[in-house]
């Protein structure tokens, strides 16, 4: 499996155009870029702009993948500049997004329900907790929408895989993705999201292992909160993740490995399993991966009274001006020895 880098939090990447962050993820050792929208390659989806950022990952050796884009129908209207570059056709944008993808050989797509509100707190941050629409809803149009982007993704020999976000269960994602086909549609695991919907992320990985075609790599920790527990984000090595069994399970598949790292902050979100509205909200909730996360909480504070780790106080600071360049070289690093160690066999690219 290739070690590469998710676009959005890559160090410096606002200032970046896509050829100056492939150059500087090649100097940084990285195999790839997983760049949020192929629309960050070409705002027109200009076709020679399309081929010089291809030809520049050619030439630096880095493999590509893109996203087109999020797909729950009551999310979309969030994305604007996706329904103008349709001519107000939402669904026609996303199919030249596909068509344009596959013009440069970008065959898997990323994707993902709904936008976290990072400017609300508690549970209406999450589109799951929605009022006005309940999130079986939700769910029944996205599925019913990816069935109209299939043919498109067909044509091309491409998928779109479907993030684990913080919104969307592991368990409702493989009913999406075979409701609709694994022959157009997959999954991108982020495991440092399951566990915002209470799931272990080694259980996450066992479930979703035959669907996962990309990935977005953090490592995560837990604090006890009143009403349960709140994530942090960390590099890979320093949280819960048991990467060895994660990294296992994804084998067979051999995704690249997309680092996602972090910007102004380590992402705290909460995670309220003792409030009765969430957990109402998981009728999938399996109790034993609760516990397990629980323990992992308990374990965590521990270490951070002995000193061996930030407390919850450090983890909720702003994040010091070299830590996203930081992070993303120990999770490099980290992930380069796991795959050496755990299977030598999966630190050469296999396809």
């Amino acid at each position: 499996m290739r070690i590469g880098a998710d676009s959005a939090k890559f160090p410096g990447a606002a200032g970046l155009t896509a050829t100056g962050l492939i150059d500087e993820a090649a100097g940084m050792g990285l195999e790839g870029v997983s760049f949020r929208s192929i629309l960050d390659l070409s705002a027109t989806l200009d076709p020679a702009e399309l081929r010089d950022v291809a030809q520049q990952a050619r030439d630096r050796g880095l493999r590509l993948e893109a996203g087109i884009g999020k797909i729950n129908p009551f999310s979309t209207p969030e994305a604007p500049h996706i329904r103008e570059l349709g001519g107000g056709d939402y669904r026609r944008a996303q199919v030249l997004m596909i068509e344009a993808a596959a013009s440069i050989g970008i065959h898997e797509l990323w994707s993902a329900l709904s936008n976290y509100q990072f400017h609300l707190s508690g549970l209406y941050a999450f589109d799951r907790f929605r009022t006005d629409v309940d999130w079986p809803t939700q769910l029944r149009a996205t599925t019913a929408f990816l069935k109209v982007l299939a043919p498109a993704l067909r044509d091309h020999a491409s998928h779109l895989n479907v993030e684990t976000h913080e919104e969307i269960t592991s368990f409702e994602l493989v009913r999406i993705v075979e409701a609709v086909g694994p022959d157009a549609v997959g999954i991108t695991f982020d495991p440092a999201n399951v566990v915002v919907r209470g799931e272990s992320p080694t259980a996450a990985a066992r479930r979703i292992a035959p669907y996962v075609r990309a990935t977005h790599i953090r490592d995560v920790v837990l604090v006890r909160e009143p009403d349960g527990l709140r994530r942090y984000l960390a590099p890979v090595g320093d949280g819960l993740i048991e990467w060895p069994v994660v990294l296992n399970a994804l084998a067979p598949a051999a995704p690249m490995l997309s680092i996602e790292g972090i910007i102004a902050s380590r992402a705290g979100m909460s995670v309220p399993v003792f409030d009765a509205r969430w957990a109402s909200g998981h009728p999938d909730r399996v109790m034993a991966e609760q516990d397990e996360l629980l323990a992992f909480a308990d374990d965590y504070e521990r270490r951070a009274r002995d000193g061996e780790v930030p407390d919850a106080a450090a983890l909720a600071a702003p994040v010091e001006a070299d830590e996203p360049r930081r992070f993303l070289e120990q999770s490099r690093h980290a992930l380069r020895g796991l795959l050496d160690d755990v299977r030598p066999s999966m630190s050469k690219e296999t396809a």
